[in-house]
């Protein structure tokens, strides 16, 4: 084999013109008519045609003309299909010399097999003999299945990545989402890998939550050897609920677990490379490690408080620059992950504490920094260090924290709006950071991620769109994206006086018909408290009227108070059964926190 691999390598060279030729793009007779779909939206387009369990990556064009290119995780092997990238839809099945070359780009797009050229030739060549190879039927008990139950996109992510993994070992795999299976369809399966995150109180995610009903019945499993990856976050006090009582529960119906569950705090790397390993060791191959996302550093050019005097904290639209244009691709309804830091002066009060000197350099992440950079990125042990290289060693980078994006790429930045909060006497690490401590004009590190479970749908509808406080965040961004057709907007806050965000634009909204309902619930303005359930109920008529003639539900806010009593106030409108549906069909969805 090694002899093999060196006589390719070689190989590869004199071949390397050749090569760079089939890495030529994929040209088809597509008419370019304007500025062709974002990324996020043609993901959105390949969901819609190919449905959602089967998209396992796709790739803008790289030229006027030409087509984007989406793999799919087919039964039988990846498959490769087109989008025309100026209206989404469909184009036929690539064939020969170009499904080969496409297959190519894709692997040294996504930097799979080490990112080099002979990496992506060697599993371009294998995925493209599975394409070729004769197609016979698979029977679901000789696929794997991977289930995954997301909210925020997060789940379903990994879970096309250990798609990927498991067929290029050369295994048959079958993509689901949670939701869309019953019990009864998980003994059709020998073995299944399943990624889930929790919601709520330990709830399942809003897609799977048919499939979560079904859990009080029993079912004859004892053929199931399955594998799974719990996603949570530890602040919560249902920490990974959703994924412990699936666990629970397959284990009672005589499902052997392959392993034991792996839980996941917050993405943390560490957890998610232990799924990796176990993947490896079921299917005897080394798969190249998962690459993190890439955060890059914006410019930090507004912030304002937007509730002076109010009853509560501090609310503060945020706006940061991109370093290059090409980074404004986002759809409403994503998240923003930020990288926060410590305050400075917490971190000088720190190394004074010690007597250390904050400017030496160290050794941290793989490369050369000072200290005080260092501590302003990490996690801080609990127990005082004896010496630096004791504290380096128990040192762990801060994890991002995640917030709804309020503008769209034609703002020409992405904007926030975010709450302080206080824990203790101090402001929360990620509220702190960028309401107080970040420096105007100073860089902020960020990743955009897709949220298909908050995306708008495909062809335009009516919305009803409920939020309370800073949750108006991401219904702010719909209201930007959807301002052709007629919507409806409930929002509640304590004070109109004071916390009436971004009046003026929904004013606007108002007069030129993209809202055509806007109703306000303001706490504390008079004696009783009225909340944005309470005016929910009173236009109960008019609720179902709208859902009837088609209209989508959005809800946005707390999930502490605000989106339960919403959800109980539409199984009152709409009864439980028809809510369900709804969530299925796309037209129930939740960004709550």
């Amino acid at each position: 084999m090694v002899l093999l691999l060196a006589l390719l390598s070689s190989a590869a060279r004199w071949w390397q013109p050749s090569l760079q030729r089939l890495l030529d793009p994929v040209a088809t007779q597509v008419d370019a008519a304007g500025q062709p779909l974002s990324a996020v939206q043609l993901r959105a387009h390949a969901h819609e045609a190919f449905g959602p369990g089967q998209v396992v990556a796709v790739q803008p064009p790289t030229a006027a003309g030409h087509a984007a290119v989406v793999l799919l995780a087919g039964v039988a092997g990846p498959e490769l299909r087109y989008l025309n990238p100026y209206n989404g839809k469909a184009l036929p099945r690539p064939r020969g010399r170009h499904a080969f070359a496409a297959l190519v780009r894709q692997h040294q797009a996504w930097g799979g097999y080490g990112g080099s050229l002979l990496g992506a030739v060697l599993a371009a060549l294998a995925c493209y003999a599975l394409q070729r190879a004769p197609r016979r039927d698979v029977t679901a008990n000789q696929a794997v299945l991977v289930a995954h139950a997301s909210q925020t996109g997060h789940a379903e992510e990994l879970a096309e990545k250990t798609a990927a993994a498991l067929q290029a070992a050369g295994l048959h795999v079958v993509i689901k989402p949670l939701g869309t299976l019953t019990v009864a369809d998980l003994a059709d399966y020998q073995r299944a890998l399943l990624v889930v995150s929790t919601f709520g109180e330990g709830e399942a995610p809003d897609g799977a939550q048919a499939f979560a009903r079904q859990l009080g019945r029993s079912a004859k499993l004892a053929g199931l050897h399955y594998g799974l990856l719990a996603l949570g976050d530890s602040h919560y006090p249902h920490f990974c609920g959703f994924g412990r009582q699936l666990d629970a529960w397959l284990a009672g119906q005589g499902a052997t677990a392959l392993f034991e569950r792996i839980e996941v705090d917050q993405g943390d790397p560490s957890a998610v490379a232990a799924w990796q390993t176990r993947l490896t060791e079921l299917t005897g191959q080394m798969a190249p490690a998962w690459q993190g996302p890439r955060f890059d550093e914006w410019r930090l050019v507004h912030r304002r408080r937007l509730n002076p005097g109010s009853l509560g904290a501090g609310a503060f639209h945020i706006a940061l620059a991109p370093p290059a244009d090409d980074l404004l691709v986002w759809q409403s309804g994503d998240i923003v992950e930020i990288l926060p830091q410590h305050p400075p002066a917490r971190v000088q009060a720190w190394l004074a504490q010690q007597g250390w000197d904050g400017e030496q350099a160290v050794a941290y992440e793989g490369s050369t920094c000072s200290l005080q950079t260092a501590l302003a990125n990490s996690v801080w042990p609990e127990a005082p260090a004896a010496d630096i290289p004791s504290l380096l060693a128990q040192l762990k980078p801060l994890r991002p924290r995640e917030y709804s994006i309020a503008s769209v790429p034609d703002d020409g930045r992405l904007e926030l709006l975010v709450r302080q909060i206080k824990l203790g006497d101090e402001l929360s690490l990620g509220s702190g950071w960028l309401t107080e401590h970040a420096p105007l004009e100073g860089k902020v590190r960020l990743h955009i991620r897709s949220n298909p479970g908050f995306h708008l749908p495909v062809q335009l509808v009516p919305m009803i769109l409920i939020g309370n406080g800073t949750g108006l965040a991401s219904l702010r961004a719909h209201l930007k994206a959807a301002s052709g057709g007629e919507h409806w907007l409930i929002f509640g806050e304590r004070q109109a006086a004071h916390d009436y965000y971004y009046r003026d634009e929904l004013a606007a909204w108002q007069a030129d018909g993209t809202l055509a309902r806007l109703d306000t619930a303001f706490s504390r303005d008079q004696a009783a408290r009225i909340y944005v359930q309470d005016l929910l109920r009173e236009a109960g008529d008019e609720v179902i009227a709208w859902v009837e003639r088609g209209a989508a539900l959005y809800i946005c806010g707390s999930a502490a108070g605000m989106a339960p009593t919403v959800h109980a106030v539409l199984t009152e409108l709409l009864g439980e059964a028809a809510l369900a549906s709804l969530a299925q069909a796309g037209r129930y969805r939740r960004d709550v926190y």
